[in-house]
């Protein structure tokens, strides 16, 4: 199953690729919201092979996976690969500069299940679609909106 959003942001490629790989504030964003993220590797700065090991709850059940940054292209973006027991996906970051001060942010998610348990999961998931993905597209815009009100702040 396969999500995908894509925003505009006004603010220059560098910059919104630096704020994309601060893993750290996503760390602290996600412990914030309940989960608990261990990282595992042993960087110094960010690169392939950063990792996490990540416990979440979904649907009344504890989730745990490990989290991965496999490719990084700087600052094109990246790809962070999520594995568990039931379930694998990949998280693809895509940025393309409009101009020097706009752009193309694109973010898409696929997930794929490993066990009959998830796959039920993701057919749920499918059912309602629509509804998940408006959702989806609805985060991503809003995160865009955070960037840009970050750069116009720090210009």
């Amino acid at each position: 199953m396969k999500f995908s959003a894509r925003e505009d942001v006004e603010a220059p490629i560098n910059y919104v690729f630096e704020q994309l790989t601060d893993f750290q504030t996503f760390e602290r964003s996600a412990l914030r919201r309940g989960a608990e993220v261990q990282r595992v590797d042993s960087r110094k700065s960010n690169g392939v092979g950063m990792a996490w090991d990540v416990s979440f709850k979904l649907r009344g059940k504890m989730r745990d996976l490990q989290m991965e940054l496999t490719n990084l292209d700087a600052p094109n973006g990246f790809v962070l690969s999520s594995r568990s027991p039931a379930m694998g996906g990949d998280m693809v970051v895509d940025l393309v500069p409009l101009s020097r001060n706009r752009t193309r942010m694109s973010m898409d998610i696929d997930l794929r299940p490993k066990n009959l348990s998830s796959r039920l999961l993701v057919q749920s998931l499918k059912l309602a679609r629509s509804n998940l993905t408006n959702r989806y597209k609805l985060r991503i815009a809003g995160f865009a909106r955070d960037l840009e009100d970050r750069y116009k702040r720090s210009a």
